[in-house]
Formats: structure tokens, C-alpha cells, sequence
């Protein structure tokens, strides 16, 4: 939480946006984002910043929920930390969206610093920017 709002007030810095959306309706970050949710998101965004992948099951839906938003035409930069780069690429090929380029930070985040927080943001800015504007580099 504190990663994705920090990252979103960082990036708000910026971009002007019109309005900022939380869900927290996920009924966890191993499950698949209800589709009735993914229609919302995409309904009420025009981009989507999602979080995290910081696990061999979250990170796969993270990536899965990606592809969802990605397949409704909305830019989504999925966020998911180092220790998992291998397996979001299986995940992108086995579910035909391999172009899909989330945003990489280093790996843990739950048990981390202010500091470290803060060094996360700034890579999360940086490369949300360029994954929504297709300018990113694949993993």
C-alpha cells in the first residue's frame, strides 16, 4: 500500500490526473481479479498502475489481471519485484500476451524501510511512464 500510493503521489508530481481510483475489492492478492471489477476498472480509467507482484501466486495474478485490463484496451503497468522476472515472462506466453512490460523493483517489499520505499517510487515513476506510453524496454 504504501508503495502504490507513494507511487501514485510521485507521479502526480508530473501527470495532472483528473482522478485517482483505488480497488481494494480483490478478495486476495493470490486470486484473479473478479471480471466484474476489471470491467469497472477499465470502464472508470483511462490507465491503470496495479500491485505487486512480490510472490510466485500474486505475481501471476497481478500479471493475469494485467492482460485483462490490457485485453479492454486500457495501458496497465503492472508492478513486480526482481525475484519473480522469470516467472512473469511464463506467465505473459502462456496466457498470449507476451509484450506485456511490467514495472521491475528489487525484491522484498514487505519488510522495508522508509528509505527503501522511497528508492522504490522513484524506479515505479520512472517506469510506469514508459510502459504506458510504450516506450519501455521488455524485461
Amino acid at each position: 500500500n504504501k508503495i502504490l500510493r507513494g507511487s501514485v503521489d510521485a507521479l502526480s508530481e508530473e501527470i495532472k490526473f483528473s482522478k485517482i481510483n483505488y480497488y481494494v475489492k480483490k478478495h486476495g492478492f493470490s486470486n484473479d481479479a473478479p471480471v466484474e471489477m476489471i470491467d469497472e476498472i477499465a470502464n472508470e480509467n483511462d490507465i491503470v498502475l496495479t500491485a505487486i507482484g512480490d510472490c510466485g501466486s500474486c505475481c501471476s495474478c497481478c500479471i493475469r489481471d494485467a492482460v485483462a485490463l490490457e485485453d479492454r484496451g486500457i495501458p496497465t503497468a503492472p508492478i513486480i519485484t526482481s525475484e519473480f522476472v522469470n516467472e512473469t515472462k511464463l506467465t505473459r506466453v502462456a496466457i498470449g500476451m507476451p509484450g506485456l512490460t511490467p514495472v521491475v523493483i528489487d525484491h522484498p517489499v514487505s519488510s522495508i524501510t522508509g528509505d527503501e520505499v522511497l528508492q522504490r517510487v522513484k524506479i515505479i515513476k520512472e517506469q510506469a511512464q514508459e510502459v504506458w506510453l510504450g516506450q519501455c524496454k521488455d524485461i
